[in-house]
């Protein structure tokens, strides 16, 4: 699912979306290779060289680096050449078993006594090779590091079983790939299941997909947790990078936005707009606001603390890089606090290792609050995790020039380097033409502050000598984290947990909620004029929702949200907004034509929602449609079924997927659809059942099929459609795709199986050949893969991938016809169906001919031909 014209990503756009600074361009063959894009180890060899002899390896240093961090004392001058040592070194491997995978035990056996093992025996390029191992501080063994470089395990053949085994896991969403440091901020949330969780900066999705993990692991397998996460992100096509790694998840719990982060809307619900019709069931909203019980606030930065993976940085870099981003960074860190509830808990974050971006952001947050937050300390948790305190101080450098003081900077800076970029944070006006040097000297002499003779808001013990001494913070900030390559071998990261004591008041959110100088009617001409705005991409700018924090720097509704402030006193802005709205619905696109569907040269577009290039999303109420699906697959009353669909198009005859959600996501979508379409959804829900398009397909009682997605959370709840294969049948339908009736080495199997009604089944692996009734209950720890059932025939829909996942499984527990598959505590599998790419032939997973009815192969795959269904999904 996603949108469509300009927002939808394709194949093309992953290839672009960053450049690449490893192939040289031609034309800086023979000049100046320290400044042109080059290539790593990864793309070296003799015939390169060879051909390209002005070629030279990337230059790994910055002298304007090296000045600047030596000089704000990041570490000690004793380790800075081990510093930069590891600095030069590429980054080792790291990657994460994910927990929510049923596959998780077995992976994470196999690691700690088969790779652990076979690959300390290993000697590569002359050097013995140090085993891969857990990381320490990581819980359970679920994340694991090695010193294998990314061109090791791409190149070397000794490690080529491993590496294959990184990239089939990887693929099929066991584990992910994941830089050790960025692991560690979801840690220090603690996530609970019923926490509403708001990722802010959340592509490519790594942090995300943790955040989920946390959501479910205390939850019992079969049911839902009571919690979701919103994950929002700027980029469109990071979104779609976003969706795309938190599929794997496969959960209902939640919705991938695409906002500025410092705009993110709060969607409080007017009280006049309670009683709304929109809902069409009507109940009131569960809930009228959105805040949050944790807030993640990764933000962008400047990312120096990638250097080992990314070393086109070296080249680019420059202090100014941090100075531009401090401003953005303190915008989204206040907006992160102002969705937080009282109580929750927000982590600020970065890649970098720069002060103005890390200790200068968190410093400024912390006065504008004014006490209504705080720095936790966690050093106590953790405890293997090596991490060193925050900086008290810095100075800030622009244009070559380092100052200590906000009262250095002349008065022609002023607007690029801040107040807030200082320790101390004080702000210094000068009012006159009084060369502040010497009232710095009189205001010294005389030892007490001035308002007057040119300085204003001077604290005289925080005023400068002629030397370069730096200012020192009084706020906490050694509490804050700073994580450093050489510590542990890993990238470089900065860490703060903050913790919300109080709401904010209006005071500290200077709040306003109309320009100066401007009433409420010439308000209301103005909002109108402005009412469109388009971003870079061409996508619509909503400026009565999803931006309203343009207005202001914390929004009106946060004042509502944390204050309870009486609404009737935004009742002229809110009625402005209402008719903004009614505007825009009321005007037709000039592309309208009659019925949902619009003409763009021969191709037809369905109408957009609220959002210009996203698919709108609706709750799907086709009574007759759910109630045959119900009836199909026996779906159990106690399941929470109806209320719970979602599709994405506005036709209800055309509907292709049906999404599931659960029920936090559903009123976070009824608080949307109430509050004005403030959020802009790319993503939501599990995609539960698909339309079946083949000929077969649509002469079946139920024209949904249920998706490889939403089978492992249907499973338990479903009574019909069900089949119970025994384990040599099981591999059969994996290995050979589609099966007749007559074929099955269980004849019981092909007979139940026929009379089944046609269309989708779900198949599933009996743990005990000796009754095959199919009474007992399914959980869903089980081995399932969904099917269709033909007219003669059973066909599995699995990808090929997933199917060798699951053979290769199957085929380390021993299953074989005369020894039936043990139950394994450590091996709960579950394999995901899907409905596209055909099983193909694996020759490590040959069957034997006797294994199928006595046929040889070229039998079976002549039934196979001529018992395939036409276009079958």
């Amino acid at each position: 699912m996603g949108g469509r014209g300009r927002s939808r990503t394709q194949r093309k756009h992953f290839r672009q979306s960053r450049e690449n600074v490893w192939k040289r361009p031609k034309s800086d063959d023979t000049q100046n290779p320290e400044n042109s894009s080059n290539s790593t180890p990864d793309d070296t060899n003799d015939s390169r060289v060879n051909r390209d002899p002005g070629w030279q390896p990337f230059a790994t240093q910055n002298t304007g680096f090296d000045e600047y961090y030596k000089e704000q004392e990041i570490v000690s001058q004793e380790e800075w050449d081990t510093f930069v040592k590891y600095l030069r070194t590429p980054l080792p491997a790291a990657f994460r078993i994910n927990s929510s995978s049923q596959f998780y035990r077995d992976i994470r056996l196999q690691l700690e006594n088969d790779f652990t093992i076979s690959l300390q025996a290993e000697d590569i390029d002359g050097c013995e090779v140090v085993a891969i191992k857990p990381l320490p501080w990581y819980p359970n063994n679920l994340a694991w590091h090695s010193n294998f470089s990314r061109n090791q395990l791409r190149k070397n053949q000794t490690l080529e079983r491993f590496h294959e085994f990184l990239k089939l896991e990887n693929e099929t969403g066991n584990i992910t790939r994941q830089e050790a440091v960025s692991m560690v901020p979801p840690l220090f949330l603690d996530v609970q299941p019923h926490h509403f969780v708001l990722d802010m900066c959340a592509a490519p999705g790594s942090k995300t997909f943790q955040l989920l993990e946390m959501i479910h692991q205390m939850t019992e397998p079969g049911t839902l947790p009571s919690g979701m996460v919103i994950a929002n992100d700027l980029d469109v096509q990071r979104c779609n990078l976003l969706i795309h790694q938190t599929k794997r998840m496969c959960t209902s719990n939640l919705i991938v936005t695409n906002h500025e982060a410092q705009h993110f809307p709060s969607c409080h619900l007017h009280r006049n707009h309670i009683n709304n019709s929109e809902l069409g069931n009507g109940e009131e909203p569960g809930i009228t606001q959105l805040q949050f019980d944790r807030v993640l606030c990764d933000v962008p930065c400047s990312g120096d603390g990638t250097l080992r993976k990314a070393p086109d940085i070296w080249r680019k870099w420059n202090a100014g890089n941090g100075n531009g981003l401090h401003g953005l960074q303190v915008q989204i860190g206040m907006r992160g606090i102002t969705l937080l509830k009282v109580g929750g808990r927000m982590i600020y974050s970065t890649c970098s290792m720069n002060p103005i971006e890390n200790e200068a952001v968190v410093a400024e947050i912390l006065r504008r609050c004014e006490g209504s937050i705080e720095l936790v300390d966690v050093s106590s948790e953790l405890p293997q995790l090596i991490r060193r305190p925050g900086l008290k101080k810095w100075k800030v450098r622009d244009k070559g020039v380092w100052f200590t003081s906000y009262k250095d900077v002349p008065k022609y800076r002023r607007s690029v380097v801040t107040s807030g970029m200082f320790p101390s944070g004080k702000t210094y006006e000068e009012t006159s033409e009084h060369d502040h040097e010497t009232v710095t000297t009189e205001l010294v002499e005389n030892g007490k502050e001035s308002t007057g003779n040119g300085l204003q808001m001077i604290d005289v013990s925080m005023v400068p000598t002629q030397c370069l001494e730096a200012e020192v913070s009084t706020l906490p900030l050694e509490r804050c984290m700073r994580i450093v390559p050489h510590d542990q071998n890993t990238g470089a990261f900065f860490i703060a947990v903050f913790h919300k004591l109080s709401p904010l008041s209006v005071t500290q959110k200077k709040t306003v909620s109309l320009p100066k100088k401007m009433n409420s009617s010439n308000a209301q001409a103005e909002i109108l004029k402005n009412e469109v705005k388009e971003d870079s991409d061409g996508v619509e700018i909503d400026s009565t929702g999803g931006t309203e924090g343009q207005l202001s720097e914390a929004n009106i509704d946060a004042d509502i949200l944390d204050n309870g402030i009486d609404e009737d006193a935004l009742d002229t802005d809110s009625n402005i907004m209402s008719k903004v709205t009614e505007k825009e619905e009321a005007q037709p696109s000039p592309d309208t034509k009659t019925g949902a569907e619009v003409t763009r040269g021969k191709r037809k577009l369905q109408i957009q929602g609220k959002w210009r290039g996203v698919d709108p999303v609706l709750f799907y109420r086709d009574d007759t449609v759910i109630d045959r699906i119900m009836e199909f697959y026996g779906i159990k009353e106690s399941f929470p079924f109806k209320g719970h669909l979602i599709t994405r198009n506005i036709d209800n005859n055309h509907v292709k997927r049906i999404y599931y959600i659960s029920k936090y996501v559903k009123d976070v979508l009824e608080l949307n659809l109430l509050a004005g379409q403030h959020l802009k959804i790319a993503s939501v829900g599990l995609k539960m059942f698909e339309r079946q398009t083949s000929k077969e397909g649509t002469t079946a009682p139920c024209l949904f099929r249920i998706s490889s997605e939403g089978l492992p959370l249907i499973l338990p709840h479903i009574t019909k459609q069900i089949l119970y294969a025994s384990a040599v049948d099981f591999k059969h339908l994996l290995q050979y795709k589609i099966i007749k009736f007559s074929d099955f080495v269980n004849p019981e199997f092909g007979e139940k199986a026929s009379k089944l009604m046609l269309g989708c089944c779900v198949v599933v692996l009996h743990r005990d050949d000796k009754d095959l009734s199919g009474d007992e209950q399914v959980d869903a720890s089980a081995v399932a893969i969904g099917c269709w059932r033909g007219r003669t025939n059973v066909a599995v829909m699995v990808t090929a991938i997933d199917c060798q996942e699951l053979l290769e499984r199957l085929s380390a527990l021993k299953a074989t016809e005369t020894a039936p598959m043990q139950d394994n505590s450590s091996s709960q599998l579950q394999l995901k169906a899907t409905e596209t790419a055909p099983v193909q032939d694996n020759s490590s997973s040959q069957l034997k001919a006797d294994e199928i009815g006595h046929k040889n192969d070229s039998e079976i795959k002549e039934d196979i031909k001529a018992s395939t269904p036409e276009t079958l999904g």
